[in-house]
């Protein structure tokens, strides 16, 4: 289950922009970013954190403490019915993508639960042949994405098998979790993905210690966001006066397990890294370090995952 197939791997990390509050418009960009990436000759293609429909920057959608406004609520109805059903439409035409061009494809995306009325935050997983392989809901929406996002549970630690090693990854902050982080490597998770919104340099840091630390190859995805792109008829559209032009430069970037950049940071435009991996690093740098193996140890630590679902 855990071998390693093949030696390399050619991947792709979309930095891209959404249309913001268009689910069905950013559906049909991802499926041209897709067919694009894998005519590239991409075998999996990383796209940022809530892609579709987008990360709501600089909304708060009414929200104060102690109060909302009705105004906020048909933002967020429009950042609703805009969200995506898992399965659903969107998923079939992502995952049809996926089939017609032979690859693995992962994306970020809001999730609409199909029976309350509750979003979260998900990472989507699709198999070569279309099919939905998993998904991963954020644990812990940071700060005011609480306001936005339920909260996932441990059924959706989602790694899968693949040719090239287990895919598997973790949702923006999720990724200073430690024992979240300690899960993963627990799955032998090698292909190590980190959708994200933050674009501070702090975060490659971050990206690099954890490609040393868990000896996978790390892929990191941001969007790339300017404020124009945003709908002028949204009803607090006058919040965003005060950002930047650029609100999410990026900083999208691919690491090898040495904790060295392959690709990237890609800053200031949208753009695809591409870059050819190779395999046989992810044996070498264990060596000296295997965080779940000859370096860890089980008689002084353990780790408890409860996976049932909420």
């Amino acid at each position: 289950m855990h071998k390693i197939e093949q030696l390399t791997m050619k991947v792709a990390v979309m930095q891209a922009a959404p249309v913001i509050m268009n689910g069905p418009a950013t559906v049909t960009k991802t499926v041209e970013l897709i067919g694009q990436a894998a005519a590239r000759g991409a075998q999996l293609i990383v796209f940022p954190e809530v892609f579709i429909p987008a990360y709501p920057r600089g909304l708060s959608f009414g929200f104060l403490v102690g109060s909302r406004t009705e105004a906020g609520r048909r933002d967020w109805q429009r950042y609703f019915d805009n969200s995506v059903v898992v399965p659903g439409p969107e998923t079939e035409h992502i995952g049809a993508a996926a089939a017609e061009a032979g690859v693995y494809v992962t994306i970020g995306v809001t999730e609409r639960d199909h029976i309350n009325r509750t979003l979260y935050c998900t990472l989507l997983y699709f198999g070569p042949d279309g099919t939905l392989l998993g998904k991963h809901r954020k644990l812990k929406p940071t700060g005011s994405e609480r306001l936005i996002w339920g909260e996932g549970d441990g059924s959706t630690l989602t790694v899968i098998d693949t040719p090239f090693g287990r895919v598997g990854g973790l949702i923006c902050w999720e990724n200073y979790m430690v024992l979240a982080r300690a899960a993963m490597y627990q799955q032998g998770v090698r292909i190590y993905l980190a959708p994200t919104a933050d674009f501070r340099e702090v975060w490659q840091s971050t990206m690099r210690h954890i490609a040393v630390e868990g000896r996978c190859f790390v892929l990191a995805c941001n969007q790339y966001v300017e404020k124009s792109m945003y709908p002028d008829d949204l009803e607090y559209r006058s919040e965003l006066d005060s950002q930047p032009e650029v609100m999410c430069p990026g900083g999208s970037c691919i690491i090898d397990p040495y904790g060295d950049y392959v690709a990237g940071p890609l800053l200031g435009e949208e753009g695809m890294l591409l870059a050819d991996l190779d395999l046989g690093a992810l044996t070498r740098t264990a060596l000296d370090f295997d965080p779940v193996g000859h370096y860890d140890r089980p008689d002084v630590f353990q780790l408890i995952v409860r996976r049932e679902g909420s």
